[in-house]
Order: C-alpha cells, then sequence, then structure tokens
C-alpha cells in the first residue's frame, strides 16, 4: 500500500503530526511519501491508496491559501483522503479550533473524522495521532 502524507507547516507543528503519521504507517508496511505544500513539485495524488493531508487553521478559521492551491494542483476530489490538522483554542476558542480541519474533511467527503491536535503533538497527543490513524487504517480494512 502506498500513502501520501501532504502538509503545510509555518510553525512545525503539522510537520511533526505528518512525521508520526508516516512513522506509524511505516510499521504497518506502508510506503509513504511525504509532501510539502508550497514547496515540493505537483503530485499525482492518483498514484496512492490513502492521502492523508495536514493543515493549520489561519486567520480565525479560514484554510491557508497555499493549501487552496494545492487542493486546486490536485485537480479532483480523490475519495480516500484523511484530514488531519493543528490549532490554537486561545485564537477563536472551540468555535474555530482546526475550523480547517472540519472544512477540508467536508469538502472531501472525508470516510473519517478530521484529526484535530491543539499545537504541538507531543505528549499524550502523539498518542492520539497514532490512535486516529489506526482507526482510518481499521476502517479502510473493513471496507475493502
Amino acid at each position: 500500500m502506498k500513502a501520501l502524507i501532504a502538509y503545510l507547516s509555518y510553525s512545525g507543528n503539522t510537520e511533526e503530526v505528518a512525521e508520526i503519521i508516516s512513522n506509524k504507517l511505516v510499521t504497518e508496511d506502508f510506503q509513504t511519501d511525504r509532501h510539502r505544500i508550497g514547496i515540493d513539485p505537483p503530485i499525482d495524488a492518483s498514484d496512492y491508496d490513502y492521502i492523508f493531508m495536514g493543515t493549520f487553521t489561519w486567520d480565525m478559521g479560514k484554510t491557508p491559501d497555499e493549501f487552496k492551491d494545492f487542493v486546486w494542483e490536485v485537480g479532483y476530489k480523490p475519495a480516500n483522503v484523511a484530514v488531519f490538522g493543528t490549532g490554537d483554542t486561545q485564537f477563536g476558542g472551540d468555535n474555530l479550533f482546526c475550523k480547517a480541519v472540519d472544512k477540508l474533511a467536508a469538502f472531501y467527503d472525508s470516510k473519517w473524522a478530521g484529526l484535530k491536535i491543539e499545537q504541538s503533538p507531543r505528549g499524550s497527543q502523539e498518542q492520539k495521532v497514532s490512535k486516529w490513524v489506526e482507526g482510518v487504517l481499521h476502517h479502510a480494512k473493513n471496507l475493502a
């Protein structure tokens, strides 16, 4: 199985989540590619069995422009997208926390609930990432 982990990160928090996801997928015998949105060259989404997309939430609940450019670059809505993101409840409270995750999961009609991480995925939140990946893979195996 082949998975893409595409992410946008300014502070490094979303990149840390991407790294945890990648490490977890490798333990499940996935071939993984990481794609830094806005930096790496375009990808062909059809090359992947699963696509994990991650971003932070920007400007009071918005999806960053670079991520919107990536969506346009992909050119279609793959059916195998799982969305993750990082945020900070001090900017907008619970109503806006990781709002970009909600928007992207709805846009892609993701089969999986989006993963929302408060700032950095350290400590118990690292376990939350691993459990989320396990849930995506478990659900995916049941769909097959």
